[in-house]
């Protein structure tokens, strides 16, 4: 049976609002008015709504619905009715049940902020804070523009930083099976004829065969300890202590530390630029931007600026005791606190670092190259030769 969402007004003029279950509205409507209830409006509640894989809601969905939302609002139509007509235009099932969801809690009394905080996996805490900011400074048209523009440059940096790890996962990831149906199918037709010819064989063909052996004979307690270690580095990470240990080893690591420590730097100065621009408060901006930072490390050193602010001092003195941030990023900040211009700096910084993500993502595919041909040559090449050796030594002994 369905439930209506109903709102009506007592005999004395209160106002009230609940849930009600009956098959049609026209029975919600007859029973409101049989409990002497003035009916001022009845609608069927939302369902429940699920983000599923593969049918959940993008960030070019919320894109597209935020630039749209914000040119209705920027040309005056009444904020219900601009929900009203994305829901209906809406292609994607869930976020058009999501924006009914919200249209009814705004037409409930509910602020668009509070609507939208009703679903976190369609909008996150940055948007729903900004809405709200602009909701109360009276500019919701131009927040969204800003939170459109936000969003399209936050997805091609994390597009650009996830497509550089793309290529050598699949490489890498054939040739592991190149390697494997080598040591399953190949290296025991060799063994096989090795074994009549009553010599020992070379120290490489030997390593080779036991790899071989142990592959066949153990493949379950090696794919079983590869898994386990999965799960038990994943646990790990899972921990304050042991995410904070990996993302600062991953900071470290050569070339790709240097692409994650500037993505991370891009992301921070954009996010926190953008809150501060559209009127949410200093203290407020922070703490979002640590939720979104993506590394443990660059987390705590924007808390920690977070509380220096709290304390009356600045947010450059910290991000610089981490060791994270360039001192180029700290001194440009340091500028902007002390002349005012904080979100304009953090959005200059922020273009610069787009750049520099661009070029270490190109840095490390040129690297990425030469470093596969040579692994991989090494591997195969070598498992070859060792393999050749005892034909080699039989030819030699003929001669």
């Amino acid at each position: 049976m369905p439930v209506f969402n109903y709102t009506a007004r007592t005999l004395t003029g209160e106002l009230q609002s609940g849930q009600i279950d009956l098959p049609t509205h026209d029975d919600v409507v007859a029973h409101l008015r049989k409990n002497r209830m003035i009916v001022v409006k009845v609608q069927q509640a939302p369902k429940d709504i699920k983000l599923s894989f593969g049918k959940g809601i993008t960030t070019r969905d919320i894109v597209i619905f935020t630039r749209q939302f914000a040119t209705m609002i920027n040309s005056g139509l009444p904020l219900v009715q601009a929900l009203d007509i994305l829901a209906e235009q809406s292609e994607n099932k869930t976020l058009k049940d999501v924006t009914r969801s919200v249209v009814y809690d705004v037409e409930s009394g509910h602020t668009l902020a509070d609507a939208l905080r009703k679903h976190p996996k369609a909008f996150s805490e940055l948007y729903v804070n900004m809405v709200a900011a602009g909701e109360a400074g009276g500019i919701l048209d131009t927040i969204l523009l800003r939170l459109a523009t936000f969003m399209e440059k936050n997805d091609a940096l994390v597009r650009k930083v996830k497509g550089a790890m793309i290529y050598p996962g699949v490489i890498f990831s054939v040739a592991g099976m190149a390697i494997v149906i080598l040591l399953v199918f190949v290296i025991p037709v060799f063994q096989d004829m090795f074994a009549g010819i009553g010599q020992q064989l070379p120290l490489p063909t030997r390593i080779v065969i036991t790899a071989s052996d142990v592959l066949k004979g153990f493949w379950w307690a090696i794919f079983g300890g590869i898994g386990v270690a999965f799960f038990g580095i994943k646990r790990y990470y899972a921990t304050p202590g042991g995410k904070l240990n990996l993302d600062k080893l991953l900071l470290n690591v050569p070339v790709l530390g240097d692409l994650i420590r500037k993505s991370a730097v891009s992301r921070f100065t954009r996010t926190l630029g953008t809150l501060i621009a559209s009127g949410v408060s200093i203290l407020d901006g922070l703490e979002i931007t640590a939720k979104t930072a993506g590394n443990r490390v660059i987390h705590d050193a924007v808390m920690e600026s977070r509380a220096s602010i709290a304390g009356g001092e600045t947010i450059a003195a910290p991000l610089q005791k981490s060791k994270v941030f360039p001192p180029m990023v700290i001194s440009m900040i340091a500028v902007g606190e002390q002349t005012g211009g904080l979100d304009e700096m953090l959005s200059k910084i922020a273009d610069f670092y787009d750049e520099e993500v661009d070029a270490a993502v190109e840095a490390l595919l040129s690297l990425m190259e030469p470093v596969m041909i040579v692994v991989l040559g090494v591997i195969v090449g070598g498992m070859i030769i060792a393999m050749y050796l005892p034909i080699f030594g039989m030819i030699n002994t003929v001669q």
